[in-house]
């Protein structure tokens, strides 16, 4: 008896935030190495948190990544991944079998497990989607290094992606882009999703990766901070806290924040159901941006 009024009790927690969100658009950004878990209950659990805020009336919005993926294919045609400052090197060849991933393989596999539990999902290739400027980095003496064709989401064409949240359908989309010269380019996926919630006038953006949140020692997982205020971004990045690929990360949440997404969130996407758990209760997990 005391189960089932405990699990009565997370019902009731759950509740304030079911009639708070109703009608929401909520973006959620897919990605980290819990994606390629082969235990499928891992892969499962975050299409069930997609379902379950289909059933309770919020409008989900799913921009996933793929990176690994990435790398073993093109360890299958012979070409070497190369990085800079966390950006992947990508000449034509390369963009050609980013987006053939991302667009033809992941993204398929995402949708048909939301349908699978009984949700109702589309697939959009991102190039129909995003639109992107080229990006340089600054090199050792500071001169901009040409990365290929990797771009920047600059434009989000919600066309397609209202039409489809109108019909009570999630929009699943990869994070390739096409560039003003009309060519493919290879997108950073927190920032497709940052630009997607913007575009979309989302309520709230939640990030999942493969750790706890920001953690203010990288070493130590009980070091997560669960409120960053926007104020104390450039502190952090100074002190080295906030670096790497976190980056571009909290550099997405603020831009989003600043243009009225509600809440921004770090998840843990190797915790059952952490979309959940960080929406509909009230201590939440990871890290949560406000401004």
């Amino acid at each position: 008896m005391q189960d089932l009024i405990a699990k009565a009790a997370t019902l009731l927690e759950a509740l304030p935030y079911i009639q708070r969100f109703s009608g929401a658009t909520f973006v959620v950004k897919y990605g980290g190495s819990f994606m390629d878990s082969p235990d499928p209950l891992v892969r499962q659990s975050v299409a069930r948190d997609i379902v379950f805020l289909e059933a309770v009336e919020i409008d989900p919005v799913v921009v996933h990544g793929g990176g690994k993926a990435i790398t073993r294919a093109m360890e299958r045609a012979g070409l070497k991944s190369e990085f800079v400052q966390g950006q992947r090197i990508t000449d034509e060849k390369t963009v050609e079998i980013v987006n053939q991933v991302l667009s033809h393989e992941i993204n398929p596999e995402v949708v048909a497990a939301i349908n699978k539990l009984g949700g109702m999902a589309r697939g959009f290739a991102g190039p129909d989607i995003f639109r992107c400027r080229r990006i340089e980095v600054p090199g050792p003496d500071g001169r901009p290094l040409d990365l290929g064709y990797v771009g920047e989401v600059v434009e989000v064409n919600i066309g397609p992606l209202l039409a489809a949240i109108e019909d009570g359908i999630t929009p699943v989309i990869s994070p390739t882009a096409r560039g003003f010269d009309g060519k493919l380019y290879n997108c950073n996926a927190d920032v497709a999703a940052a630009m997607a919630a913007i575009a979309l006038k989302a309520r709230r953006l939640v990030f999942m990766s493969d750790v706890p949140g920001l953690l203010r020692n990288p070493m130590d997982p009980d070091t997560v901070i669960s409120a960053l205020r926007t104020a104390e971004v450039a502190e952090l990045k100074a002190a080295g806290i906030i670096d790497k690929g976190m980056i571009p990360k909290v550099d997405s949440a603020v831009a989003a924040i600043r243009a009225g997404v509600e809440k921004v969130s770090f998840v843990d996407g190797r915790v059952p159901h952490s979309v959940l758990l960080e929406i509909f209760t009230d201590e939440g997990i990871g890290t949560e941006v406000v401004l």
